[in-house]
């Protein structure tokens, strides 16, 4: 079994971590009884938010009796020092627990700094020293943001989006963590379920000493599939076979894609931007009878109400021409209405 260690907080833990967002679409047995067989399998660390609607109550219902034996993450949206607290009390209540061992800024639009009017970090810091949280951190999907945490030296870990379809600039976020000492979370290691290889997904991180996959999942069969990756009996190498995977992928997802992060939405116009915006690619790796149902079609159609109020585009951490991905994507379904 692979390890990992993430940076200065000293938290090594095998390298899997859970992704509890997509346990929010489950029942709360459904979710306990995959959360048990992460416990199961060796799986330590388990990243929430409190934007995870019920997800946080889902873990501390599924593994109450073994907090002392995992690490809890979870996030806050909070833009005030009043908010984070507020937030936090949530957390540590859904929880059921008294402690979060890794507290993050959630995507915040600005690197929170001491010194700062909105008084955040001090609010982390406050809470820090009354035991409520271990260590802190940050999540983001702007390079710039990421970048001026990683040099701040104020943040132990930092969450990025992070898979084989990474550009140059974020294989290079990653190694910028190593230097300053800091865990680094991958969110979306499956690149928003573009990537159908748990396989070579898992492969590919696992190169990196210091990242740490979060696999978000909500099916049995999804987490077997990345517990079976980090057994002795897995080839944890990229293998000739893997290469190819990753090759075919990157030339078919190169360029501007859509990642699904959902923080160009909601739209005026009703459009399920970060399911439409992407459609021509889950059209070609997904079976496509699961795409042409008349809901699908509905969702398709509100793409023509799209008065490019530039909303979305002013948004898009990728900087992506929102209205024209969802243009060119509507051309490519017409042949499925």
């Amino acid at each position: 079994m692979k390890y990992v260690t993430l940076g200065s907080t000293g938290i090594t833990v095998n390298k899997n971590g859970f992704g509890a967002l997509p346990i929010q679409r489950v029942s709360r047995d459904e979710a306990a009884a995959i959360l048990r067989r992460a416990y199961e399998g060796g799986i330590r660390f388990f990243d929430t938010a409190r934007f995870y609607t019920d997800s946080e109550s889902k873990i501390g219902y599924a593994l109450g009796d073994v907090r002392s034996d995992i690490f809890i993450a979870t996030k806050s949206m909070a833009l005030t020092a009043a908010e984070f607290k507020e937030q936090l009390a949530t957390s540590l209540r859904e929880l059921g627990t008294d402690y979060v061992d890794l507290m993050q800024f959630h995507n915040p639009p600005f690197c929170p700094m001491p010194g700062h009017e909105n008084g955040l970090y001090e609010a982390a810091l406050e809470a820090k020293a009354e035991g409520k949280i271990r260590h802190i951190g940050i999540t983001n999907h702007r390079l710039s943001i990421a970048k001026e945490a990683i040099e701040s030296g104020l943040y132990e870990t930092l969450q990025f989006p992070f898979s084989y379809l990474a550009a140059p600039e974020e294989v290079e976020l990653l190694k910028m963590c190593e230097e300053h000492n800091m865990g680094f979370l991958c969110m979306k290691g499956m690149a928003g379920g573009l990537i159908k290889s748990g396989r070579a997904a898992y492969a590919y991180i696992a190169q990196f000493e210091n990242a740490l996959p979060i696999w978000g999942v909500q099916k049995l069969e999804e987490i077997e599939e990345f517990l079976a990756c980090n057994t002795e009996e897995f080839e944890q190498d990229i293998t000739p076979e893997i290469e190819e995977i990753i090759a075919k992928d990157r030339e078919e997802l190169s360029g501007d894609f859509c990642r699904s992060c959902g923080y160009c939405m909601p739209c005026p116009a009703g459009i399920s931007i970060k399911d439409c915006a992407r459609m021509g690619l889950m059209l070609k790796r997904a079976p496509i009878s699961a795409y042409t149902t008349d809901a699908w079609k509905e969702e398709m159609h509100k793409i023509e109400n799209c008065v490019e109020c530039g909303q979305c585009k002013s948004r898009c951490p990728y900087g992506l021409d929102v209205p024209k991905l969802l243009k060119d994507n509507l051309e490519q379904y017409k042949p499925y209405f």
